[in-house]
């Protein structure tokens, strides 16, 4: 799960390719979900990236509906979904998997905040207001109900968060909260510090982060 992009910037060959490279080299049927709104799929309704995440349920309905089947799909194992979620991708990643536990194992990468206030008061500012003010025009208790950070205790999937201590986009903070938050509720959570690393890992710290992707989904995979 990519994050944001401009639409009209974006590639459906996005950077998030060499995760779904590695991934598949180590024997996962990867699928790169193409969001709404994004070139070519349709148009529609995002706010909060809610339906995002309602997108991304529909397509795990369809793989565990066609796995097995003759078609593109024939070699996957519906027994374990797991999903790698990026920066906008990790919010939409924290958001399926509190609502559903169709997801066996989740990957947070340099993800958003579980908490849509604090979210939509960085687009705002990335954005120059130009994004993210119809969301913060919702009541408090509007953004409350649409957090994911205020229902953590639904979540059933193992999650696996990463977060560069250099990153200058998102605050590695708010990893830091959520994997408190996560052992505070005795989930099953891991949580990695990439010292020096940006945003977009890079280098050798990019290798060993998929290194630890790839031995937490066999892992959990395995269990």
């Amino acid at each position: 799960m990519h994050g944001y992009i401009p639409p009209e910037q974006y590639n459906t060959i996005a950077y998030t390719t060499r995760y779904a490279d590695a991934l598949a080299r180590a024997g996962f049927l990867v699928i790169h979900p193409n969001y709404r709104n994004y070139p070519p799929s349709d148009e529609g309704p995002d706010l909060f990236r809610a339906n995002q995440a309602v997108d991304v349920l529909n397509l795990i309905a369809i793989i565990k509906a066609q796995a097995g089947q003759p078609g593109p799909l024939q070699l996957a194992d519906a027994s374990f979904i797991g999903m790698l979620g990026h920066s906008m991708g990790g919010g939409i990643t924290l958001r399926t998997i509190t609502i559903s536990d169709a997801v066996q194992a989740a990957v947070l990468y340099g993800a958003m905040s579980g908490d849509e206030q604090r979210n939509y008061e960085k687009i705002a500012e990335w954005s120059g207001r130009g994004r993210g003010l119809e969301e913060l025009n919702a009541s408090p208790e509007d953004l409350q109900r649409i957090s994911p950070i205020f229902f953590l205790d639904r979540i059933t999937a193992p999650v696996s968060i990463h977060h560069g201590d250099y990153d200058g986009t998102v605050p590695p903070a708010w990893s830091e909260e959520l994997c408190q938050k996560l052992q505070a509720l005795n989930k099953v959570v891991e949580c990695f510090t990439y010292p020096g690393q940006p945003h977009t890992f890079q280098g050798e710290g990019d290798q060993l982060f998929m290194q630890r992707v790839v031995d937490f989904f066999n892992r959990i995979r395995g269990q």
